[in-house]
């Protein structure tokens, strides 16, 4: 029973509240300058931020537009009362997620007309640790999702025949999304599935209104294309190696072009344990419940066909990625999260008293659990002791326990990691010259960059370590550019190979940088002060070359 008494008009305005009570609870979270640094691929996009670019090597330049843009209006506000950017790096995603949990309410209403269900739905995402991550890090997946849900609402009123405009504001939605993510394709195709499949609708594959939203997305990728074309269409190899439809070009981080039997079982594991077990069994029941083909109503197929097909893409590519990542198929879940919750109170309708019951106390074990772990996430430190019993002291083998339970982890010490640098930088611009800081691999410079003082570019050395390509490699760097380099002294941060040492005249012994957490070993880094750079031998070719 989904709150009879509840007037719908009253839905909207506490769904609102809902929505602005998270986005201030983000907000003054992250003005707090909390435990968490930005993570690896945060850092990195505000790297990109800093070379504003029309596309960049492995993505669009949405994620950098807006990272650029909110550092503009709050970069110095951050840095002056938190003491470092993360404040305005991540503001933006505050702003997508909650524009995400505004369309699939609207979504709800439109297709099931149910605003105690759209506000049970907004109500129940809230607890999702995925939803509060994608609302709290600047990742592409925040204004990916975000416009693939205003996509959904816009895409549903276009063939629903309720707006005239509705076309050409899909195909914006659509065209943004490509700028932040480009599986975004994947919508114009799920929706030309639903549009196939629905004999009332087909001929909307040929109206005017279908091709205006083809062509406004296609608009959209104008400045992807024209930097490709300049750059060796080095995004496109990237994403073929990515999912195994070419050779990897580098030795590590790529898959490897085979088989991987065990993938789907992988990709599936992975799908459960993003929505928390119970969530994905809530829609595989509702993707069985509602399949097309055994469904009249047009508005549930529409759900449907824009949720399965992203989900079994990735599952079939999971045969050549091991896997892949647990966020790929992320937009599976939002019109598949409105046929979840449709499926879910229907259960909480059944006739039998028991089995509403049963039904009601395993979502309510779901709601919890899943708002006491999005809290965790937020305050891991409290559970560390936890997690400490569990994974044992540090040892030689071991030296970060408490790290392979905690995924926060990756998110935290670069501020101590940051102030060492520091040190080293003050010691060699002591003898008259300023050290030039890089990494052993790409997620490494945008955290040496965005929390060194001053804001220094960073640079990798990662391809001479087997890393895979990165947007450093396009820019000005001493692999391929050892003539704006020579003489320097570098602080490189990670383990270094013998093929980077004998770039230098002489490389001082490593000096080891531990972060701690009450007396909890962390993470840990090591550091290299090498001397008098000459360039390095066997280059790797760059990308687009």
């Amino acid at each position: 029973m989904l709150a009879r008494w509840l007037p719908d008009q009253l839905c909207p305005w506490l769904a609102g509240l809902l929505i602005l009570a998270a986005a201030v609870s983000n907000v003054f979270y992250l003005a707090q300058g909390g435990p968490l640094d930005l993570a690896p691929d945060e850092a990195h996009y505000w790297d990109w931020s800093r070379h504003l670019d029309w596309s960049y090597y492995s993505k669009g330049p949405l994620v950098a537009w807006l990272i650029r843009g909110s550092c503009e209006l709050a970069g110095a506000w951050s840095e002056r009362a938190t003491g470092s950017l993360a404040f305005a790096v991540r503001l933006p995603a505050v702003v997508c997620g909650s524009l995400l949990l505004v369309s699939l309410y609207l979504l709800t209403v439109q297709v099931l007309g149910r605003p105690r269900l759209a506000l049970a739905l907004v109500a129940g995402g809230l607890t999702l640790p995925v939803v509060a991550a994608g609302s709290s890090l600047m990742t592409i997946d925040s204004p990916y999702t975000c416009c693939w849900g205003w996509a959904l609402v816009f895409a549903h009123r276009a063939v629903s025949g309720k707006s005239e405009w509705a076309w050409e504001a899909t195909g914006l939605a659509v065209g943004l999304g490509i700028l932040a993510k480009y599986t975004m394709v994947l919508f114009p195709a799920s929706l030309a599935l639903f549009l196939l499949s629905s004999r009332p609708h087909r001929r909307l594959l040929v109206s005017a209104g279908f091709g205006s939203m083809l062509g406004i997305s296609l608009l959209c990728c104008v400045p992807i294309l024209i930097w490709n074309a300049q750059h060796g269409w080095v995004t496109f190899l990237h994403l073929f190696r990515l999912a195994g439809l070419a050779p990897a070009a580098e030795p590590a981080g790529q898959p490897d072009g085979g088989i991987h039997w065990t993938g789907p079982a992988y990709y599936l594991g992975g799908q459960a344990a993003v929505l928390l077990g119970y969530w994905f069994l809530v829609w595989l029941a509702a993707m069985v419940a509602y399949r097309p083909w055994r469904q009249a109503d047009p508005g549930l197929r529409f759900l449907w066909w824009l949720s399965a097909p992203v989900f079994l893409l990735f599952a079939g590519f999971s045969f050549k990625t091991g896997g892949g990542e647990p966020n790929w198929p992320v937009t599976a879940y939002l019109s598949g999260g409105v046929l979840g919750a449709s499926w879910l109170a229907r259960q909480l309708e059944s006739p039998s008293r028991p089995y509403r019951l049963a039904t009601g106390l395993a979502l309510a074990a779901a709601l919890a659990a899943g708002l006491a772990l999005t809290l965790a996430i937020h305050h891991s430190q409290a559970v560390h002791p936890l997690l400490e019993v569990v994974a044992g002291p540090p040892s030689a083998e071991r030296p970060y326990p408490v790290r392979r339970l905690d995924p926060t982890c990756r998110l935290r010490g670069w501020r101590h990691l940051a102030a060492r640098i520091d040190e080293l930088r003050e010691q060699v611009r002591a003898r008259g010259e300023e050290a030039v800081l890089a990494g052993v691999g790409w997620s490494l410079p945008g955290e040496i960059g965005v929390y060194c003082a001053g804001h220094p570019q960073a640079y990798s050395v990662g391809l001479l370590q087997g890393d895979r390509h990165s947007q450093y490699d396009l820019w000005a760097n001493p692999i391929d550019r050892p003539d704006l380099f020579l003489g320097r002294t570098f602080v490189i941060v990670g383990p270094i190979t013998r093929q980077v040492e004998e770039g230098f005249e002489r490389v001082e012994p490593f000096r080891k940088v531990i972060y701690e957490e009450a007396g909890r070993p962390l993470a840990g880094w090591t550091l290299h002060v090498c001397h008098g750079f000459r360039g390095f031998r066997h280059v790797p070719e760059a990308p687009g070359h």
